[in-house]
């Protein structure tokens, strides 16, 4: 018997009869909204009194209505009953419950359906990395999988808004969910919080049992694998995993989901913190096909500069090279002394379109990262190591500074220029420096007399200039480390600083400076390098300490730069400049982007912007397409859509700067454990390079590595951190250790994945008189260390102690 509602065709395929559906006209509208393979072919239509009463299909709005307030409607089987769904309804009605949870606002467990919760009123946000930055939208960071799928949240922004996100961003957001009875959600960013890492990395080791997990950072345990779910892991392997609780204890237990490569065989130690602090080291498709496809700049729209020798002067080893220099004396009479500069900076806008696939990717890294075993950069290398980089006796095309200055290093006049040149040489800082110091070689021989002197004639009369300007003259060393052929230490050195380092870097702040007058002149909005008066807060600690060293902190109520100078150099002459110094640098704020300009305080500049470095940080781009923009240079320009989003801009690229500081830290630390694991039981000498209540931190003098000495093994005393003096004090001897103070120690322990060292105190600290840190008005916590009796306050046995007398 044939089922209502149905009637009988011929196959035109087959020859036998097979049964199709007649619908009412209402059906077939809410048919053909799903685009069911019902309708393929003419509808037919007839009257509803020629037939029986058919079941119509619910709205989605009833669907989810139903769900949330009819008790029992726990699978589709009980949904299909609510409703009456028979027959010819039933594949239709599927298709819609899975439209509606594929949208997020069902969620299935095995056989149950339930409506997905919804969205509080404030939530955190994910933004994906693939995201399109005019088109943003965020996940729930908290979603559960039980729950479904997550709901898709549109960002709203606008130039009003203060918070302005970008691809990759974590945000906390106000929801709002629409008048509907179906979510329709968008969020406004309130603001954007720092992502945690990565934490569930660890390196497999292999034993009798299965494995165990030995974590990469220092604050997690060891965790068991077992054989089961090793997946494809081998001994050594650096892994992610997922951990669960197990057995009636509820041990944690690791699995491992990915296996993201083996350090030791690939001399990368460096891949741990790229990993765990998830930065991009894979450039899509997208963006290394736009990079093949790009064509050599011409001389179109440009001037020609490839008359002017300007020259590369980088260290040894680079790779990419984004400035360029030239120097000549001023022929005009009235500049006696003076001379005219020419600064060239790899125009890399004229490559990086608005928009575009490399264009996302270099904002979503944000800078390029560098590690002493590889570049993680922010843009593929036929951008950064071939179209963009300055190669002598190549056309490039770039954005040029030409800048006038008189004897006295002020400037009188710059003008910017979008030009076509190509470098007449490219140096090392050494190579140069050996030039002027009367030892030339074959390349520099040439270029003497004609590029390098009038260069550094140019450089005596800015160096004048910076030294009435008075910046922050806080200049610490920085320490090199030489890898061997397997990624490991072999070498560490300090590399000596010379004029050829000054002089690019002077060159290179006045192209900055130059380019933030330019936009500010042309009222164009812009991306500033700022960096803020140190706080109240931290002046005041600072006060305390100096005055603890006999030095006094001279400042009215506008601090400058040349009140740190004075104390440094007072410091320096009293033979206390390293206590000094490191105390200076972390009453510092952190130097960070804003479209909002307060000035640079260590450079002592009222207005400053980065322009001199596109190929590795976005904010110079940035600024390149502003100066396009603003003096007419061509369509490739900052568009007024982008405009709106500097706050975001800036706000993501401080913190992707933040992130890769993180990450080369890291590393070296790391690199550095490993290059000092076999020495355990070796004596070193350091300096207290940080004071907290747990114990001194203490930097090694010859290789800079870092590590941490307990309170509790120290000796047998209680000790005081008393935090305006940086110093632990001996509550019954008065032994003091204080930040800057030169100690002897022995490397106890290593733990080389971590990047961490565990030193014992060999030395003897300085002895004052303990009642001095006991008076009103300071109260220094309390730090144990153990006691004359050999009995602990619990009245446990104490710590041995960790040195000897002399």
């Amino acid at each position: 018997m044939q089922r209502p509602g149905l009637t009988a065709r011929k196959s035109p395929l087959l020859g036998n009869r097979i049964a199709r559906p007649i619908l009412l006209q209402d059906d077939a509208v809410a048919l053909r909204a799903l685009d069911s393979p019902l309708l393929e072919g003419p509808m037919p239509r007839i009257p509803q009194d020629d037939t029986e009463k058919l079941p119509s299909l619910p709205s989605r709005e009833a669907v989810l209505d139903a769900m949330a307030n009819v008790p029992g409607l726990d699978t589709k089987r009980d949904l299909v009953r609510h409703f009456g769904i028979g027959g010819s309804m039933r594949a239709p009605f599927r298709d819609l419950l899975k439209q509606l949870e594929g949208e997020g606002h069902i969620s299935r467990k095995r056989r149950t359906l339930r409506r997905a919760a919804t969205l509080p009123a404030v939530t955190v946000l994910d933004i994906p990395t693939d995201a399109d930055p005019e088109a943003l939208y965020g996940l729930p960071a908290n979603w559960s999988e039980d729950e479904g799928p997550a709901p898709r949240v549109s960002i709203l922004g606008g130039k009003s808004a203060r918070v302005v996100p970008g691809p990759g961003d974590r945000i906390l957001a106000r929801i709002d969910a629409g008048d509907g009875s179906i979510p329709v959600y968008t969020a406004r960013p309130m603001k954007i919080l720092d992502k945690p890492r990565r934490g569930q990395i660890g390196i497999v080791r292999r034993d009798e049992e299965g494995a165990r997990l030995i974590p990469v950072d220092r604050k997690q345990r060891e965790m068991r694998i077992h054989l089961g779910d090793l997946g494809e892991a081998r001994d050594g392997d650096l892994v992610e995993v997922e951990v669960k609780p197990s057995g009636r204890l509820m041990i944690p237990r690791a699995k491992v989901v990915s296996v993201i490569g083996n350090p030791a065989s690939e001399g990368a130690v460096s891949m741990i913190a790229i990993h765990s602090l998830e930065i991009p080291y894979r450039f899509p498709t997208a963006a290394l096909q736009e990079a093949e496809a790009a064509k050599e700049a011409t001389l179109s729209g440009r001037e020609d500069w490839r008359d002017i020798p300007l020259i590369t002067i980088d260290p040894a080893d680079a790779k990419d090279h984004d400035d360029a220099v030239h120097a000549e004396p001023d022929s005009d009479p009235s500049n006696p002394g003076g001379h005219i500069i020419h600064i060239a900076i790899a125009d890399v806008a004229a490559y990086v379109r608005p928009g575009s696939a490399l264009d996302r990717e270099a904002y979503l890294r944000g800078n390029s990262v560098y590690f002493p075993d590889r570049v993680v950069p922010m843009l593929p290398e036929r951008i950064s190591n071939e179209l963009c980089s300055l190669k002598p006796g190549v056309n490039r095309p770039a954005l040029a500074l030409r800048m006038v200055i008189d004897a006295e290093g002020h400037k009188k006049s710059h003008s910017f220029h979008r030009v076509l040149f190509r470098s007449a040489g490219k140096l090392a800082y050494e190579q140069a420096q050996a030039a002027i110091d009367g030892r030339p070689d074959d390349v520099t021989g040439p270029l003497l007399e004609t590029i390098l002197k009038p260069l550094w004639a140019a450089y005596e009369s800015m160096k004048r200039a910076r030294t009435r300007r008075g910046p922050l003259d806080l200049d610490l060393p920085e320490r090199k480390i030489i890898l061997d052929a397997n990624g490991m230490v072999s070498d560490i050195r300090v590399p000596e600083r010379l004029d050829a380092h000054r002089l690019i870097e002077e060159m290179m702040i006045a192209a900055n400076v130059a380019a933030a007058e330019t936009l500010e002149k042309h009222r164009s909005p812009l991306v500033y390098r700022v960096h803020d008066v140190p706080s109240e807060e931290k002046l005041l600690a600072l006060r305390e300490f100096l005055g603890s060293l006999e030095l006094s902190f001279q400042a009215g109520d506008a601090v400058r730069p040349e009140h740190f100078n004075r104390v440094l150099a007072k410091a320096e002459a009293g033979g206390k400049s390293h206590q000094v110094s490191e105390m200076v640098l972390r009453s510092q704020a952190q130097a960070e982007y804003s479209p909002e300009n307060y000035g640079h305080f260590g450079l002592n500049l009222d207005r400053y912007a980065h322009f001199t470095s596109p190929i590795r940080r976005y904010a110079d781009l940035i600024v390149h397409r502003a100066l396009i923009s603003a003096l007419g240079f061509g369509s490739d320009g900052l568009r007024e859509e982008d405009e709106s989003r500097l706050v975001g801009i800036a706000q993501h690229i401080s913190a992707t700067e933040r992130r890769a500081m993180s990450a080369e830290r890291e590393t070296v630390d790391r690199l550095m454990a490993h290059f000092l694991a076999g020495q355990i039981g070796a004596r070193f000498t350091g300096r207290i390079a940080g004071v907290t209540r747990a114990g001194l931190f203490v930097r090694l003098s010859d290789t800079g590595a870092d590590g941490f000495i307990p309170a509790s093994t120290i000796g047998e005393d209680y000790y005081r951190h008393v935090e305006e003096e940086q110093a632990l004090v001996g509550d019954r001897t008065g032994e003091m250790f204080r930040l800057g103070d030169t100690v002897t120690v022995r490397l106890l322990e290593v733990a080389p994945l971590a990047g961490a060292l565990r030193f014992e105190l060999l030395s003897e600290g300085t002895r004052v008189n303990p009642s001095n840190f006991k008076r009103a008005g300071r109260s220094p916590s309390r730090t144990y260390k153990g006691r004359p009796t050999g009995r602990t306050r619990s009245g446990g046995k104490a710590p041995p102690s960790g040195r000897r007398k002399k």
